[in-house]
This record gives structure tokens, sequence and C-alpha cells, in this order.
């Protein structure tokens, strides 16, 4: 598993593995690990754990590797993001100093707020896309691994739109020779990635591998690919509660959500042209839910805000809090205010190790490109052209396990239910 950013996220997961591997710890949050799935009628009891109905690799065989600006190990850095506690940290020591990040690709003028001296050179993006190559094959060689998976997980880029030098495969390698403005450095990971024909997830809402140019890398190369950015406190909330209340036909005005964080993203967000990145990602679940253009009385004209401020003694203890203005029966208003106080990276570590396993699996059932089946761990999931996304949560879960039912040959389940009382 190959991590872009070996921050607080990518530490967490990594350190976490290793503790879940000595029985220090469990994997909660994790739908690989901990997750069952219903197979059959409900009178059968066939419910066993996901990782034991489908081919996952093992958490033991796992190594990890990855690239950041920064020079200090996974012990160094973890020690930094502050997440977990030092005993944990220090039982798991010997495995994390082992981890050293290769140089990354990075160009400040995409991510404003952070610079580092770990940084590759080159003549132009192509030069450092080869680069890239090189380390994921020398990564695989010195390991003895038999697949890779890639995962993003560095800091939003600034915002940023489908541009002609995406349109096509030709014309982004064009672009990587010219040192095209248009290619953040997320791409250039994504392309080495996909070129080498290996899964990739973007765990951030940046403009990465969900263009025209990158899809057809995927579908020759037969590489998966999922994104974008993983759903974890406020929108995790956002696609419980939406599907409710438009399951019960309540009405919105409006729903204002706000967050406080200390850590590098909320360093990084500070950046309006970051924050703006994000803000779309998160503004668009609600859109998509609703349907505002199926109901109209009830979704028309919300006035839905998202404010994130970077507060430093916060640390990677995020809180959001959402007010949101609701109306019943008669149009009769109603209020419900929720206050999350979550950590960030505590929530993150479990999607990225499913992702990756996920992914890995797709690649081995020959799934290649958009994997709109992980939609469950994205906030702005990819997906088909002049398709919408679907967003809530509870029809991305029943989309993941048919899927899984799907592979393996078992029946779908449809939750009928009719054939119990004919």
């Amino acid at each position: 598993m190959l991590l872009v950013g070996l921050g607080a996220v990518s530490t967490t997961t990594i350190a976490g593995v290793f503790a879940i591997r000595k029985g220090l710890a469990k994997p909660i949050g994790s739908l690989t690990q901990m997750g069952t799935i219903r197979l059959g009628k409900r009178t059968e009891g066939r419910s066993p754990r996901i990782n034991e109905f489908v081919p996952l690799a093992q958490l033991d065989d796992i190594v990890f590797g990855g690239w950041d600006i920064f020079e200090e190990d996974c012990y160094a850095a973890a020690r930094t993001a502050g997440v977990l506690e030092r005993s944990l940290l220090d039982s798991v020591r010997d495995e994390m100093e082992s981890i050293k990040p290769m140089p990354a690709v990075f160009d400040q003028r995409y991510v404003k707020r952070l610079s580092g001296p770990n940084v590759k050179t080159g003549k132009n993006k192509r030069d450092l896309a080869e680069q890239l190559i090189a380390d994921i094959r020398g990564f695989k060689a010195r390991h003895g691994c038999d697949r890779l998976v890639v995962v993003w997980c560095g800091s939003t880029e600034v915002f940023m739109k489908e541009g002609a030098v995406h349109q096509s495969l030709a014309a982004f390698e064009q672009g990587l020779e010219a040192n095209d403005e248009a290619i953040p450095s997320s791409m250039v990971y994504a392309y080495a990635a996909l070129k080498e024909g290996i899964p990739f997830a973007n765990a951030a809402p940046n403009l990465t591998a969900d263009i025209p140019a990158m899809l057809e890398l995927a579908a020759q190369t037969k590489a998966p690919v999922a994104g974008n950015d993983m759903k974890t406190g406020q929108t995790l909330i956002k696609t419980v509660i939406a599907p409710g209340l438009k399951a019960r036909m309540l009405g919105v005005r409006g729903w204002y959500s706000t967050n406080i964080l200390g850590n590098r993203d909320g360093e990084v967000l500070d950046d309006p042209e970051s924050f703006k990145t994000k803000e779309e990602s998160k503004k668009s679940a609600l859109d998509y839910i609703f349907q505002p253009q199926l109901y109209p009385d009830l979704y028309n004209d919300i006035s839905h805000v998202v404010r994130i401020n970077y507060y430093p003694p916060r640390g990677d203890n995020k809180e959001g809090w959402d007010n949101i203005d609701l109306f019943g029966w008669l149009g009769y208003p109603m209020q419900l205010k929720i206050n999350f106080l979550c950590r960030d990276s505590i929530l993150a570590a479990p999607i990225v190790l499913d992702s990756a396993l996920f992914l890995d699996l797709a690649k081995r059932a020959g799934m290649s490109g958009i994997q709109e089946w992980l939609s469950f761990y994205f906030k702005a999931p990819m997906h088909a052209k002049d398709l919408y996304p679907e967003h809530d949560l509870f029809i991305q879960l029943m989309k993941l396990k048919n899927t899984l039912r799907h592979l393996m040959g078992e029946e779908l389940i449809t939750h009928l239910g009719r054939e119990y009382y004919d």
C-alpha cells in the first residue's frame, strides 16, 4: 500500500494496522475487518464476516510505503501529528521507524500553505511521473510485493475545473511534457499509478483521476479508480440524517455547517482556493440526496452554508456543528442541531484501509475504471458521465454489499421479502 502524504491520516492508518496485527487494538470502523454480509434469506442465518466471504488481502500481508515533502520517518511523523497516544505508538515504533518517505512530487502553487525539503526535481512533469513510476517499481521489487495500491492521502489542492489538457490521454501526456499548469501534483501521481495498471484512490476533493484522460488510461491498463474525498466527519452525518428527513418527506429550509480543526488539513484549508475545493465536495451531497427537482415544495432553494475554520489548539480533534431548519405537517417549523466532536484521522484510517483492500479485490476481479460501488466511502463519489452520483449512505452500502454478492455468485438482496408471506 503506497500512500501519498505520510501525515496524520496515513500514519494513523499504518500504526493502526501494526497494532491490530499485534493484537493491541481492534479494527473499529473498518467494514472489511468487522462487517458482516447477509447471504440468502433471513431464515437461513448466513451472515459471515466480509473478510471471510471475499478473498481480501490479509493485514499481515500488507507492506506500507509512500511519499512526503517532509523527511521524517512514520514514527516521527505520527508524533508530530499528535493523533495517537505515545504508548500505542511506542508499541509499534520499530515498524513505524522503518518506513521512510520517498521524495514527493510537490508544487506549492497547488497547496499554498505547505512547503517541505523532501521534493523531487525534474525537467518537466513527465520526468516527475517517470520518477514516480521508478519509485513504484523499486518498492515492489524491494519488498517482493505481488500487487500494489496507491492512495492519495495528501492535502487538498486549489480548486480546478476540467480543461483541454484533461480531455484525452494524448493531450494530457503532451501537457506533462509542457508543464501545463492545469496538471497538479495529484494528477502526476494518478497518472504514474494508472500507467502501471495499479488501482488508485483519491482521499481528497482534488480534481485528480475523474477526468477523461485518466479514465482512458485506466481503461487501457485495466486499473480500478475510486474517489473523491473520504467521507469522515460532518459529511458522514449529513448522509445519515438527510436520507432520513427525505424518507419521511420532511422539508428543509436551511442547513448551516461549520467546522473547527487545527491539524495540517485545517491549515491548508485556511487558504481560500483550497477551501473552495473542499466546499464543493462537502456541499454536493445534499443537492443529490434531496433531489429538489423532484420535491420542489420540500427542498427548493435550501440555504446551504459550509464553513471551515482553522483553530490550532483543536489539533486533529475536529468539531462539526450543524443547524438544520426543517418543517413538517402544514409547514410548521422545527430545528435539528448536531454537534459532532470527532477525530478526523481516526475516522479516515479505516476508510483508507478498506478502500485499498476493496480496490485490490476489484483489480483481481477484472473490474477496471470507476468503482461506483465504493461510493460508500467518499463525499463526492466518482460516477459515469451523465449519471448523478448516489449519496444516500444506506443505498451506497446496499450497492457495495450486492457487488460483493455478485462477485461471489450469491443471490442479490432486494429486501422485498414477499416470499416469507406468500
